[in-house]
């Protein structure tokens, strides 16, 4: 009897043991899935709390307030390192006399200008290049026509800098200059005295240059340029006019050496070019060149120096007042030339002056 209650007491307990077991809930999986190495969350909750000063409103867009620019639109450009300047300049001057009592010829003067300007400068690299043509004529009552000024003048220089604190560069220069139709000197229209290229001067040269960064002053200095003078005109080379080497005549005055076209000098060149607003509405102009040969007359300083001023009245006009002086031992006046063409007296060099006053038209484009 014991031992039935002994047996029916283990079924008891075994049975009561699996049923816990049973009900014991199964464990539950993770509120992640790993994929590899990386985890990711796969219950995703909504947010309870909205701070405050958010409003959850659609937009009322209206095109009714709509107006237009009061300005034109400008739309982005890429920026260049290139600067230009286009000038074109017209002066003219003019008197008139009906029956003046004090006497006088009714004349007509005028002077036209072109200016191109064309820089780059980027970092280390300058690059300036600029040509001039200048023209002016003078019609007189009972006069021919005559010339009062004729410019063609062309620079460039390079420049490059080791780095972009500096105003110094390493230079290299090109300057050529000449005239664009024939010169006499007046009354006499037979014979001229120069023409395009009768003289043309050509400069090439390195050395330091000093540009001051935002200032339109520019210092150059060479210890080396070749100064090429050109006088393309047959008979102006014979007679040895601008330096070069004239034709040689025997005693009857035959020619037996053709003169020679062009003069080869090499020197020292200093350029200065300085342009300032000293007013308001009043520029300044300043250009400064010095040249002096090694070999031929070391320390006989050819001089070429023009000041100009200008007043601005408004956008398209202005007054220009400038003065100009040139000095070249290879210039001679007051020669004296033999029927045979055998020069008797070489002549003597001379200062040469120029000043003018002018009010004209100026259009920038």
């Amino acid at each position: 009897m014991s031992f039935r209650l002994i047996l029916l007491g283990l079924l008891l307990l075994s049975s009561t043991r699996a049923y816990f077991q049973d009900s014991i809930p199964p464990v539950t999986a993770i509120d992640t899935t790993k994929i590899d190495t990386i985890v990711i969350r796969a219950t995703q909750y909504k947010v309870k709390a909205v701070p405050r000063g958010i409003r959850f409103i659609n937009p009322d867009i209206s095109f009714n307030d709509t107006r237009v620019l009061s300005e034109p639109y400008e739309p982005f450009v890429i920026p260049s390192f290139w600067t230009r300047e286009n000038k074109l300049g017209l002066n003219v001057s003019q008197v008139a006399f009906v029956n003046w009592n004090a006497g006088g010829e009714n004349a007509v003067s005028g002077l036209g200008n072109l200016k191109f300007i064309r820089n780059y400068k980027f970092r280390y690299l300058k690059w300036n290049n600029e040509l001039i043509l200048k023209y002016g004529i003078n019609v007189q009552e009972g006069r021919e026509i005559r010339k009062t000024e004729d410019v063609i003048r062309f620079t460039s220089t390079f420049g490059y800098r080791r780095d972009t604190l500096s105003k110094w560069y390493h230079s290299v220069n090109v300057k050529f200059n000449t005239q664009i139709t024939d010169g006499y000197k007046y009354p006499d229209t037979e014979n001229r005295i120069s023409r395009f290229m009768a003289p043309g001067y050509l400069f090439f040269g390195g050395g330091p240059s000093y540009a001051p960064e935002g200032e339109k002053f520019n210092l150059y200095l060479s210890p080396t340029t070749v100064k090429a003078t050109f006088v393309l005109d047959q008979t102006l080379a014979n007679q040895g006019a601008f330096g070069v080497k004239r034709a040689i005549y025997d005693e009857e005055g035959n020619l037996v050496t053709r003169g020679e076209k062009k003069f080869i000098e090499f020197g020292i060149l200093v350029t200065n070019t300085w342009e300032k607003e000293i007013s308001k509405n009043i520029i300044m102009q300043h250009r400064l060149s010095l040249f002096t040969d090694y070999v031929r007359s070391f320390g006989n300083i050819d001089i070429d120096w023009e000041l100009n001023f200008t007043f601005k009245v408004n956008d398209l006009f202005e007054a220009n007042f400038g003065t100009q002086v040139i000095y070249d031992d290879d210039i001679r006046f007051d020669q004296v030339i033999a029927d045979t063409g055998n020069v008797i007296d070489p002549g003597v060099p001379r200062i040469q002056f120029r000043q003018g006053l002018a009010i004209g038209l100026a259009y920038n484009f």
